[in-house]
């Protein structure tokens, strides 16, 4: 049992719903949609993510024998008869992967019998929810600091292993640089980037014996880490190696910085750098960023030329959970609606339509009915999977990300920094809203 693909990675109820669905001959078809009730703070808008994983999930679900035996004593045997076929065979509807988005829009659409859009409510918002948080943490830096590379580094702190490793690829489809998970370079081909670790350097007798071994193991890519002891010594260690290896055709790439005063040591090391004749020798900071002191190192002036971004980024520590939802928006033809105080949807299959200002940015959107109630602008919910099976090949990742960083040149100018920005215009268009009015006057009138 492979428990990251596992169909019982859910929660209770969707079982015990199913098998009332079942005994009822509940199995007409039904609509959810997945959606943010609000944004964090700190966040002028989000980035959709984790829709590859959310069409992996789905197109590849079956209960396996050892699934269905230990299900068996838990459930009649006329469950563990439908769950022994089971496929999904709805249809997909979604925003593609990068694109920005506001509260109240649905990102993605499921359409199928109500056993299985109900089945797999759990997973889709445990994939999307995640890999959209990581995506919109990330996106934070990359607009702070757009022209830098910049690195995950934050498996180790990440909240178990397929956190890191999805935090890996949500931060490259935001525009990351890369990473240092080196799955995630094999299973989505997100560039790898690392250096070394202090212990490497306390391994040594000296601190100049350290760096040579490196450079020579590493020749194309000798990153040289200088603060384990004095970092402006270390700084000097390294244009003294540097001009022997020269001779041997070996060229020292970028020194990395991971503690103390960034923005002072990058000058100084800089200046020591300049002085030794090594003006192409890059520095790369690392040691408890994220965007916000990405922001004040690069407005002070600090000489960096990349950043390893970890754990603030891996758990988005200043905003660790979405207020998000997947909710029932048609039953057997007809539109549904929650009501419930703080938390009402609106009812019925959706689309976002937006629309754009002479400069090509983005100036507000509109949430409307999906039929016979368009409206000017891009559309931005797509078919992606028609009866179990994906509309589309496979976007590359790299794609994705290129597209992604795309859509942020779109975006109102005050959303492109850290601060706080006016809020998007998203508006719900009249049929929408009378829509809900006809259903609640039903509701009430019951």
């Amino acid at each position: 049992m492979n428990p990251l693909s596992s169909p019982l990675l859910s929660d209770l109820y969707q079982f015990t719903m199913l098998q009332s669905y079942l005994e009822h001959e509940m199995e007409e078809t039904a609509v959810f949609e997945f959606f943010v009730r609000k944004l964090p703070p700190g966040r002028n808008f989000l980035v959709a993510a984790g829709l590859e994983q959310v069409l992996d999930f789905l197109e590849n679900l079956q209960f396996s024998p050892e699934e269905l035996t230990w299900l068996s004593s838990r459930f009649p045997p006329h469950v563990i008869a439908y769950l022994e076929q089971f496929r999904f065979s709805g249809d997909v509807h979604a925003m593609p992967e990068g694109t920005p988005f506001f509260p109240g829009q649905p990102i993605l659409r499921v359409t199928a019998p109500i056993p299985q859009a109900q089945l797999v409510e759990s997973r889709i918002i445990n994939l999307l929810h995640f890999e959209t948080l990581i995506a919109s943490k990330a996106a934070r830096s990359v607009l702070v600091a757009p022209d830098k590379l910049l690195v995950d580094f934050g498996l180790r702190r990440a909240h178990g292993a397929e956190a890191g490793l999805l935090a890996a690829r949500a931060s490259y489809l935001a525009g990351f640089s890369g990473t240092s998970t080196v799955l995630a370079g094999a299973l989505y081909d997100v560039p790898l980037f690392g250096t070394m670790a202090h212990s490497f350097i306390q391994a040594h007798t000296d601190e100049t014996t350290a760096f040579e071994h490196f450079a020579r193991s590493h020749p194309a890519n000798a990153i040289l880490l200088i603060d384990t002891y004095d970092t402006e010594a270390a700084a000097g260690k390294v244009v003294s190696l540097a001009k022997e290896l020269q001779h041997e055709g070996i060229h020292i790439k970028g020194v990395r910085l991971d503690s103390g005063d960034l923005a002072a040591h990058a000058r100084n090391v800089r200046r020591i750098l300049d002085e030794g004749g090594l003006q192409q020798v890059t520095i790369f900071a690392s040691g408890n960023l994220d965007e916000y002191r990405l922001h004040d190192l690069l407005s002070s002036g600090a000489p960096i030329d990349g950043f390893g971004v970890g754990t603030a980024m891996d758990t988005s520590s200043d905003a660790p959970a979405l207020d998000c939802a997947y909710k029932l928006q048609e039953y057997a033809g007809q539109p549904r609606r929650k009501r419930s105080e703080g938390k009402a949807t609106w009812p019925g299959r959706k689309q976002v339509y937006r629309s754009y200002d002479a400069a090509g940015r983005m100036s507000g959107d509109v949430v409307a009915l999906e039929d016979g109630d368009a409206h000017d602008g891009e559309a931005l919910i797509q078919p992606v999977m028609r009866n179990g099976i994906r509309v589309n090949a496979l976007v590359p990742l790299a794609e994705l990300r290129e597209q992604t960083l795309a859509g942020y040149a779109r975006l109102p100018e005050a959303m492109t920094g850290a601060a706080a920005a006016p809020a998007y215009p998203v508006n719900i268009s009249e049929a929408l809203q009378e829509l809900a009015k006809t259903i609640d006057s039903k509701t009430n009138g019951n």
